[in-house]
């Protein structure tokens, strides 16, 4: 009965160690995403500009880009002109969407009007959009194959076009 104690502390010790070399290494941005893979929720949400309904349903055929941004996140705001660079650049062989995450309209005009937007914005009221793709922060950015499959998610900013290049060869094949 004494060889218990040291037989279950031996096994909680080697519990632990291997608990923490296992998350060693890990990258602190990779969060566990179910939809990868999967194919992207349908939405109905309408634009900021022009009050009109948009789907994603009706830009099957090409790869998107679906951005998860809020104009209270100082990484989505610095992140913006990267983002309008690869719409420039990619605008002919993908679509590109931003999504207003937990903002206002009123907000979000002001800081389209200030800084700019070449791509449809599209404002999502209740979040439920984000909810359907499980976002848990922002800024986050998902990258769909033209036939609707989500190739994988950034759930951090892009600092340089490179980033977003990388990522724009898996869905562009």
């Amino acid at each position: 009965m004494k060889r218990v104690g040291p037989i279950i502390a031996f096994a909680i010790i080697g519990l632990l160690i291997f608990v923490l070399f296992k998350a060693f290494g890990t990258d602190p941005h990779e969060v566990p995403f179910l939809l990868n893979g999967k194919p992207a929720p349908n939405f109905k949400i309408k634009r900021l500009d022009n009050d009109q309904e948009v789907t994603l349903d009706q830009f099957k055929g090409r790869p998107i880009v679906l951005n998860f941004w809020a104009t209270w996140c100082g990484p989505c705001k610095a992140e913006h002109p990267v983002l309008e660079y690869a719409w420039k650049k990619y605008e002919k062989d993908a679509v590109f969407l931003g999504i207003v995450f937990e903002d206002n309209e009123q907000n979000t005009k002001r800081f389209l009007a200030e800084n700019g937007w070449s791509f449809p914005q599209l404002f999502d009221p209740k979040s439920t959009v984000a909810v359907d793709y499980g976002v848990s922060g922002v800024p986050e950015t998902y990258f769909i194959t033209k036939e609707g499959i989500i190739q994988g998610k950034v759930a951090a900013p892009f600092s340089h076009p490179m980033q977003i290049d990388a990522r724009m060869k898996g869905i562009l094949q």
